[in-house]
C-alpha cells in the first residue's frame, strides 16, 4: 500500500526541518546530557508553538489530535535532528490520561484537565514508566510530572531515584519513587496502558526512522568528500552497496510506520501488530544505519566529540525502547 502525505502534512515536515536545522540541536543534546535542561526546554516550547506537542492531545484539552500521521511526520523530523526529551513518553501520557478520563476515574480526569493543556502548549514535560518501557522513566529529572503504572494502578510519582546513563548519554533514566498520588485503579487501567504503550512504541519507531535517515545523510556526505587512493571513498562498490542496503531498510520501514499510523487512527483490531512491525523495522533500520555510519567514518566515528556520535548512540537506545526487537517480532507473529 502506498502512503502519500498531503500538501499540508508535507509542508509541516519541511517547516519543522527548517526550524530544527537552525536550532543548534547538537549543542542542546550535549547540554541535556550534562543535566542542563534549559536549552532543551526552550526547544520544547518552540515545538509546542508549531503544534508538535498537541498532536496526541484531543481538542477538548486544547490539543489538535489525536493525529498519528502528523505525529509520525513530526517525530521523524525530531529524530533527524536529535531533539532531546521524553517525546514518546509524552504521547503515551496524553493517550493514557485521555482514555482513563473517559471512564469512571475522577482523579485521572482531574489530572487530564490539569496536565493535557499544558502538554499541548509545550509548557509541561511529562514522562511515563510502564511495563513495556521497562522499570525506568526517561528524563524524570527534567519532567514536571512522572506517571507510573504498577499492575492495574496509575500513580503520579512523588519523585525519582538517582539518574542512570543509558547507551545514549542524553537519555537520562531514573526509577520513579514508589507511592505518590493514585490516579486510577482497576481492570480498565490495563487496556488504557496498552494503548498508551502502542503510541509510545509508534512514536519511538518514528524517532528511529528519523535518526537512521540523519545517519545515512551524514555518511553519504562524508564518503563523497573523503578520498582514498586518489578516489572518493563513496565511489567504491562495497561502500555503495553498504549504503544502498541501509537506504532499502529505511525505505522499507517508512510505509510500515504510516501503516501503523492509519491503524492507530482507525483504532483497528490489529493495531498492536502494525505498531510492532513498524517498531522493529524502523529500529533495525536505524541500528543498521548507525553501524554503517560508525564503520564508514572510520576512527572519527568512535569519538564523542564528533556530533555523529549523538545519532549513533541514540539509534542503539531507540532500538530497544518501548519494545525490543524480539518482543515486537513476537507481537507481529501473534497478530
Amino acid at each position: 500500500m502506498d502512503f502519500v502525505l498531503d500538501r499540508a502534512q508535507g509542508e509541516f515536515g519541511r517547516t519543522l526541518d527548517r526550524m530544527l536545522g537552525g536550532a543548534g540541536t547538537a549543542r542542546t543534546v550535549r547540554a541535556w546530557g550534562r543535566g542542563d535542561h534549559g536549552p532543551g526546554r526552550a526547544l520544547w516550547e518552540r515545538l509546542g508553538g508549531l503544534g508538535v506537542t498537541a498532536l496526541a492531545v484531543p481538542e477538548v484539552y486544547d490539543g489538535v489530535g489525536p493525529l498519528p500521521v502528523e505525529l509520525a511526520v513530526a517525530y521523524v523530523e525530531s529524530g533527524r535532528h536529535a531533539v532531546p526529551g521524553p517525546l514518546a513518553e509524552t504521547a503515551g501520557v496524553a493517550v493514557l490520561l485521555t482514555a482513563l478520563a473517559e471512564g469512571d476515574h475522577p482523579r485521572a480526569a482531574a489530572a487530564a484537565r490539569h496536565w493535557l493543556p499544558r502538554i499541548a502548549s509545550g509548557r509541561a514535560l511529562v514522562t511515563l514508566a510502564a511495563a513495556d518501557g521497562g522499570p525506568y522513566a526517561l528524563d524524570a529529572d527534567a519532567a514536571d510530572a512522572v506517571f507510573t503504572v504498577a499492575g492495574e494502578e496509575l500513580w503520579l510519582a512523588p519523585g525519582h531515584g538517582p539518574v542512570q546513563r543509558s547507551s545514549d548519554p542524553a537519555r537520562r533514566l531514573a526509577r520513579p519513587r514508589p507511592g505518590g498520588e493514585p490516579l486510577a485503579h482497576g481492570p480498565a487501567v490495563a487496556p488504557a496502558v496498552e494503548r498508551a504503550a502502542d503510541w509510545a512504541a509508534f512514536a519511538t519507531a518514528a524517532l528511529s526512522l528519523g535518526t537512521g535517515l540523519a545517519l545515512l545523510e551524514r555518511t553519504v556526505a562524508y564518503v563523497k568528500g573523503r578520498r582514498q587512493f586518489g578516489r572518493a571513498v563513496g565511489s567504491f562498490q562495497a561502500v555503495k552497496h553498504r549504503l544502498a542496503d541501509v537506504l532499502i531498510g529505511l525505505e522499507f520501514a517508512r510505509p510500515l510506520l504510516f501503516g501503523a499510523a492509519v491503524a492507530l487512527a482507525s483504532d483497528a483490531p490489529g493495531r498492536r501488530a502494525e505498531v510492532a512491525a513498524a517498531k522493529v523495522a524502523a529500529g533495525e533500520a536505524g541500528y543498521a544505519a548507525a553501524r554503517a555510519a560508525l564503520q564508514l567514518h572510520g576512527a572519527i566515528g568512535y569519538t564523542d566529540e564528533f556530533d555523529l556520535s549523538l545519532w549513533i548512540r541514540r539509534a542503539h537506545a531507540l532500538r530497544s525502547a518501548w519494545g525490543t526487537p524480539s518482543v515486537c517480532r513476537a507481537r507481529v507473529l501473534a497478530g
